[in-house]
């Protein structure tokens, strides 16, 4: 099994509240610290489940300097720098470069849903414009397009730093197809936790996950369990694991996930921003529940 560019478990970590809606720095560096204790060999921050869609280019900056100086170089931080705009999202990615992160995380563009050479040039534009190894996102439930296997090839062979893909259209297939055309040293990593044993059977070596920011250790399990030739013990691992996966998406994400984080480390992490809402009483009590039962909390 090759080494994943990133580390084989990334924590699409949440970003952190104030009572008063602001970014909150101690408990982000807080986190970043039981995050490292419980399994992560890596951060992705502002992504999807890190709000970034509701964040300033100065909030989201900001964090990623206080997530690199907590860090200190002990695992790699991804910054999720990719919008819609691409010359935005190039002026962004070289912001973010200044503050320290180890590699930037582009999402395909939302909204405008381009071509498969609007995609290409997208990305390229933006690989071409930093130093930084860039890994692209591939999430048509957010971005209502698929970027297709080809294009991803076609980037990487003529982008160096291009080096992953955070790869959840939910495809099994696709992600063999990936597997079959990209260069032996690409990382293909799943962005779905319920996935990452069939992905890992087609060809991806890690994990963009939403649910280690509660618990990575399930997770690394099954991947060693995995990557060991332990099959059966993986599949049953994965059957355990899938249950507190679903909970962590009973509401839009992040809401259960940011619920959730505060009730298992006790860090407050405050309620998510506008258009998003806190979560329901009776999905809280839900959440709670699978919690409980996996001795969480």
């Amino acid at each position: 099994m090759k080494v994943p560019y990133f580390g084989r478990l990334l924590t699409a970590m949440v970003t952190p509240f104030t009572e008063d809606g602001q970014v909150n720095h101690k408990a982000a560096a807080e986190l970043t610290e039981w995050w490292l204790a419980h399994g992560s060999d890596g951060l992705v921050v502002t992504g999807s489940t890190g709000e970034a869609a509701t964040m300033t280019a100065e909030e989201k900056l900001a964090l990623y300097r206080t997530v690199v100086k907590q860090v200190n170089g002990r695992v790699p931080v991804i910054a999720g720098t990719g919008s819609n705009n691409t010359q935005a999202s190039i002026d962004f990615t070289r912001a973010a470069e200044e503050t320290g992160v180890d590699g930037c995380l582009v999402v395909g563009p939302y909204y405008n849903k381009p071509t498969q050479e609007g995609y290409y040039q997208h990305f390229g534009a933006i690989a071409a414009a930093t130093k930084l190894p860039v890994m692209l996102y591939n999430v048509p439930g957010r971005t209502a397009a698929n970027v297709a296997p080809a294009t991803v090839a076609r980037v990487a062979r003529d982008f160096s730093n291009v080096v992953a893909l955070k790869e959840a259209a939910g495809n099994v297939a696709q992600v063999a197809e990936l597997f079959r055309i990209l260069p032996e040293d690409f990382s293909i990593y799943s962005g779905d936790d319920g996935l990452i044993l069939p992905f890992m059977s087609v060809g991806a070596v890690g994990l963009v996950s939403v649910l280690s920011n509660v618990d990575g250790q399930i997770l690394q399990d099954v991947m060693q369990a995995y990557e060991d030739g332990r099959v059966k013990e993986a599949a049953l691992l994965n059957k355990k694991m899938v249950p507190l996966a679903q909970a962590m998406f009973l509401e839009t994400n992040p809401i259960p996930v940011k619920a959730a984080v505060s009730l298992v480390t006790g860090i407050e992490t405050g309620k998510p921003r506008l258009p998003l809402t806190p979560m329901t009483e009776a999905g809280l009590e839900k959440l709670k529940a699978v919690l409980k039962s996996y001795h969480l909390m």
